[in-house]
């Protein structure tokens, strides 16, 4: 009798244990959320399949049980639940049911992620590399060399930050013309340029961001923060247009230039009217101005819901814990809903105004995300400010849709045409 329960004991080990999952839960009781979405990235690194489920505890994920991702969540401080096959299927069937809001998205392979960053780069200068470093997600740094040479073929997702792809160094030189940081910039700017064959800065960053464009309609994922979301459009816009003050490539600037832009050629903006003057902080009226903001203690966006099982490429972006997020300033702050285009989906905006947050789009069989704000968790991130640590924001619902947009391109969907 002993013997015969010891076999079914051993046999419910070896038949069951091995096909029993983890679910990293994703609600309000999660310890970090950040570091769930590495522990997700490296199973899928090593060749391992998640599932996404949409709108299910926050957004949780279910990875099949293994002792290396039980102990990895362990050491990072991630919460889990190690469950059974038939808890596991329990929680498919509520989540697959058709009077939820739920959907399963299968994550088949971790992404190869790519980072435009400047010579000189310090993790603290961009949001998106903060959290990669924080979730231990692996990403390569490159920048323009890299992108006229063509070495975006060789990744899956692209970060952009707050670039300037105007050529008009962030237009900071009012406030810092005289510093040796704006100055070093600037002749670093000006020998890549002479490096690549260009006679003005402007000219190869309009060159870049076309050839970011063309990665795009090629499959590729681009990501946006800051003033690289409307900067980006701007340069396109402006491919056969000169929009730069003298002090920033030797020559005066079209006067003309408004009427010449071109918005048949841009992503997600369009009739914007460009700010001419070079000693405004400003690149257009695309972005929301800080006194159009208010007080930080009531600027809010929120995150539209959409049906998870019938939109789940919008319903992915903006997985969250909670759906209304403390706002968060930049160079570019978020994005007046007039110039944008209709074919753009806004994923978050600040209630009872046309201040919008985060938008997603459609460009050939890629896609691309505006999130505007340079840091989630520092409101005003200024020039010389300190790290933020976010040992101290293991739970932040900003830094959380990056983290939904490194993981988006995992997902099995079917890209679509615009």
């Amino acid at each position: 009798m002993l013997k015969k329960i010891f076999f079914i004991a051993v046999l419910f080990h070896f038949t069951s244990f091995p096909q029993s999952k983890i679910l990293i839960y994703m609600d309000l009781k999660q310890t970090d959320h950040l570091k769930a979405y590495g522990i997700t990235y490296h199973a899928l690194a090593r060749g391992e399949q998640a599932d996404w489920l949409l709108n299910y505890r926050g957004g949780s994920f279910m990875l099949n049980y293994s002792d290396h991702t039980a102990n990895e969540c362990r050491i990072d401080g991630v919460a889990f639940d190690a469950i059974s096959t038939a808890d596991a299927a329990k929680i498919y069937s509520t989540v697959e049911a058709d009077d939820n809001n739920m959907a399963v998205v299968r994550l088949e392979k971790a992404p190869k992620i790519a980072v435009y960053v400047p010579p000189g780069f310090q993790p603290w200068d961009d949001a998106v590399t903060l959290v990669l470093d924080y979730a231990k997600i692996p990403y390569t740094k490159i920048w323009n060399d890299e992108i006229l040479r063509g070495d975006l073929s060789k990744y899956d997702w692209l970060h952009l930050h707050h670039e300037d792809f105007t050529g008009q160094y962030g237009k900071f030189y009012a406030s810092f013309s005289s510093a040796q940081w704006y100055i070093d910039n600037q002749l670093q700017y000006e020998r890549d340029a002479k490096k690549n064959g260009f006679k003005k800065v402007s000219d190869m960053m309009k060159t870049v961001a076309e050839t970011i464009k063309q990665y795009i309609a090629q499959g590729g994922f681009l990501f946006a923060m800051c003033s690289a979301t409307d900067t980006f459009d701007i340069a396109l816009a402006a491919h056969n247009d000169d929009i730069c003050a003298q002090m920033f490539d030797g020559d005066p600037p079209d006067p003309d230039a408004q009427n010449k832009l071109d918005f048949n050629n841009t992503l997600a903006f369009t009739n914007f009217k460009l700010e001419m003057n070079p000693y405004v902080y400003s690149f257009s009226n695309i972005n929301v101005q800080p006194n159009e903001i208010g007080s930080p203690d009531n600027d809010y966006f929120t995150l539209f819901d959409f049906s998870a099982k019938y939109d789940p490429v919008p319903a992915m972006l903006t997985q969250d814990h909670v759906n209304v997020i403390h706002g968060f300033m930049g160079q570019t702050t978020a994005f007046h809903k007039e110039v944008i285009k209709k074919s753009v989906t806004i994923l978050a905006e600040r209630n009872g105004t046309d201040q919008v947050k985060y938008i997603h789009g459609n460009f050939g069989r890629g896609t691309f995300t505006f999130y505007g704000g340079h840091d989630p968790e520092a409101y005003q991130h200024l020039v010389g400010d300190p790290p933020t640590d976010l040992s101290l924001h293991k739970n932040s619902p900003g830094y959380r849709l990056i983290l939904n947009n490194v993981l988006f391109p995992a997902a099995k969907q079917k890209k679509q045409k615009t």
